[in-house]
Parts: C-alpha cells; structure tokens; sequence
C-alpha cells in the first residue's frame, strides 16, 4: 500500500507536537512538510532529522503557506492537517478550501489523540482567544498549589523560535537560564513571571520528553496555554479563561470554542473593563454551550509603577505582541492603564516605526495606535528599540509581562503596568485547585 502523503499546516507550535505523536513513528503516512504562518521567519527552515524520527533522514522542509496550492500540486498531496490556533471560522473554511480546491482533504485532529497522559495529576490553563488573561490564572494556580505544599512544575506551549534540536526539553528556573537559552521577548515575557514566583516552567518541542522530566520533580503539572489552542497533556482540571472584551469569541474561533466546550471551570475574565452586556453575553453562551462548567467572575487588577509618568501626559503604549497581532486586540494594560491614570493623549506611534515592526503593521493594519511589543528575533528588537526611541511623546507606559528596558534603552522616561487576576465573591481559583487537591487524594 502507498503511503498518505501529507502536509501539516501549523505556526511552529502544534504542528510539531502533532507530528511527534501522532505521524513521527507512523509507517503509513509520509508527512511531505510543514506549512508556517503567525511567525516570523519559520518559513525555510526544516523540522531536523534528530527530532524527525526513522522515517525523515533528512528531516523536514517547512514551507510558507501561501505556497500550499503549489505544494499540494507538485508533490501529490493526499491530505493538509489544521494544526495551529487562533483562527475565525471563516478563516479556517477559507483555508480548507483551498486545499479541497487543490485536490487534498482538509482535516483536524481529535482532542484526545494529541493529548499525551501524564503519571502526575495534571491542570491546564487554556482560553478562548489570545490575550484573554491565561498567564495571570496560571500564576493563581500556581500560586494556589505552592500554597498548599505541592510541589508545582509548569509545562508552557511552545515558543521554538531558535534552533529546534537544542530547544528539544528547556528548563527555566533563573533568570540565568533565559540568558542560556538566549530566550527572545515574547519567551521571556512567559517564562519569567514562573520564576519570579520561585517556580520551574518547561518548554521545547518534544512533550513527551518534556513531561518525563517535569514528573520527576512534580507533585502537579500545570499546562500553561498558548493563544487558544488545546492542552498538549490530558488534564484531570480543566481551566479557561473567556474575555468580555471580544464577546461572542468564544464561540467563534478554533479551536477556542472546544476548550470552552471542554472546561472544568469558566474564567470570565476583565469584568471590570468590560460593558455589563457583553459580560452577560459571555455568560449566556456559557450556559448554552457548557452548563456543567463552574463560572468564575474576575477582573484584571492593574498596578503601576510610577502614575506620575502617565497622568497629563503624552504616552506611548506598549502592549504584548501576539494580543494585538493575531489575538485581534485594539486595548492592552497599557491603555487601561493610561485611561484610568488620565493621560493626556496616547501617542500613535506609527508615523515612527521601522524595519520589522513596520512590517507587523503592515500585517496586522488593524493595531492602531497602539504599539506591539514584537520580540521573535534580535532584529526585531533592535527595530522595536529604534521606534520607540524615535517616537515623540512625554513618557513610555510598558503594558508587557516583562521590563523591557531590561533588554532595549529607552531614552525617555517610562513606567511599568503589572496586572493580576482578581476575583469577584465565589469560588476562588484557591477554591478549586483546594477541592480538586482534595479530591484526587494530594
């Protein structure tokens, strides 16, 4: 019998993960290569043969996919796998057309097939688009579990921006080992906050190498989610966070709807900056779609450094990257911030910026006035160092999980927004992560 050619259309992520368990040692199916989007300079670099397996000496090409029509043409593919996240329903037809149009059958993978099984009790943290507030509620969890004695190690969704054989199994517990791994801003703006904590986090490419070593020093594993995709381990609590601020996403993007479908416990997250309607919009489609699920209200309690930077000023606000670029998002903590501290004005930085960052606007038109923390390489943020350098405004309002200035000189003054999850009466997370402790017998 010939074997099912195919082509694994992903963003560096989920691609590989579903290579590595479900097709690495399937001697049916010949996986021809990888298609890459969302990324920055994925394209044109090969998934290596050492992680590949017996089947791919030579490892495997990766593409970009606006190639797949030719890909699928040239190399006689039989069928194209969805395998990345955060995408629009329309979005997702529009691309399985393509590929039906082509010839190829246009496919998704189960949940379950992909998620590998721990020996420890396992908690994810998922949500149902990027930037809803996942990384603050996995610090409560973690937060909750090192309370109660255990000892918690985090497995985080990957980021395998550099050299994939070295980032096979990464393990961050200092600061030190960002430097190791020469980690990039959009790494360290997950990893650190773990640290800060006094937590281990993991990441790589191989998850099921990861998890190995995680076990090993683990009373529970907490999944720490990336954009809106699934959890890569099977998790005995399920848990994901749904914003207010984009109501009706819940069910309206993949594979965020699954995981609203799927969860233990709903995290509506924002209330506080959200209109009333739109929380109860999120609400209604929760009953809806996942009635069984228990429903936590909480805001995004925003800290600032030094308000006097922001108050009758002229500011130029710094947000997370992927919330603005593929997460959609047109406000970030450090717009939040600047409304409630009464600036001035929020600059719009765009007249200023340059090289990659002015090729992410290009992209993604819709950010505004608003700039993206864009850190996936060294020229990246040597771009992102120069734009903000050149924009003309009183003070800088960083709204990212990490410092910058740590990494890039800012040559004006700037203030730092930290945000935490807080919330609204009962339960608590501290509530849930106590029952579930309780009743797996931890």
């Amino acid at each position: 019998m010939s074997k099912t050619r195919v082509i694994i259309l992903g963003a560096a992520g989920r691609d590989f993960h579903n290579f590595n368990v479900c097709y690495r040692n399937n001697p049916d199916v010949e996986i021809i290569a990888f298609t890459a989007t969302q990324i920055p300079d994925i394209a044109g670099r090969k998934y290596p043969a050492s992680l590949a397996g017996q089947f791919y000496p030579n490892g495997i090409p990766i593409f970009e996919e606006a190639e797949l029509e030719k890909l699928i043409a040239e190399n006689k593919i039989d069928e194209c796998i969805l395998s990345y996240s955060d995408l629009p329903y329309d979005t997702v037809m529009h691309l399985g057309s393509r590929v039906i149009k082509a010839g190829a059958k246009f496919s998704m993978l189960g949940s379950f097939p992909t998620m590998i099984k721990s020996n420890k009790p396992v908690i994810a943290v998922t949500a149902v688009r990027t930037g809803s507030g996942k990384s603050q509620t996995t610090r409560a969890v973690v937060q909750a579990l090192i309370d109660a004695g255990k000892k918690v190690v985090s497995v985080r969704h990957p980021m395998p921006y550099g050299d994939l054989e070295i980032q096979k199994v990464q393990r961050f517990s200092t600061i030190e080992d960002l430097k190791k791994h020469k980690c990039t801003i959009e790494e360290m703006e997950e990893y650190e906050p773990h640290i800060a904590m006094g937590s281990v986090i993991y990441s790589g490419v191989d998850y099921g190498a990861i998890l190995s070593e995680a076990e090993k020093e683990a009373d529970v594993i907490v999944w720490d989610g990336g954009n809106n995709d699934l959890s890569f381990y099977q998790p005995d609590l399920k848990i994901v966070v749904a914003d207010p601020l984009r109501p009706g996403h819940e069910i309206g993007y993949y594979p965020g709807e699954v995981n609203f479908r799927m969860a233990d416990v709903i995290v509506i997250n924002k209330v506080d900056s959200a209109y009333p309607e739109d929380v109860d919009e999120v609400l209604t489609n929760a009953r809806a779609y996942n009635p069984n699920a228990q429903v936590i209200l909480a805001a995004s309690a925003i800290m600032v450094d030094n308000p006097e930077l922001i108050t009758g000023k002229r500011v130029l606000a710094i947000e997370d990257g992927p919330t603005l670029t593929h997460g959609e998002m047109q406000i970030g903590a450090g717009v939040v911030a600047a409304q409630r501290f009464g600036a001035e004005e929020i600059v719009d930085p765009r007249p200023w910026v340059t090289g990659k960052i002015a090729e992410t606007y290009a992209k993604y038109p819709y950010i505004g006035n608003l700039l993206p923390a864009m850190g996936y390489s060294d020229q990246q943020m040597k771009d992102l160092e120069t734009t903000i350098n050149k924009v003309e405004c009183d003070s800088v309002v960083i709204g990212t999980p990490i410092n910058l200035a740590r990494f890039i000189k800012i040559n004006k003054p700037y203030t730092r927004v930290n945000y935490e999850l807080s919330e609204i009466g009962k339960p608590t997370i501290k509530d849930i992560v106590n029952k579930f402790l309780k009743e797996k017998g931890i």
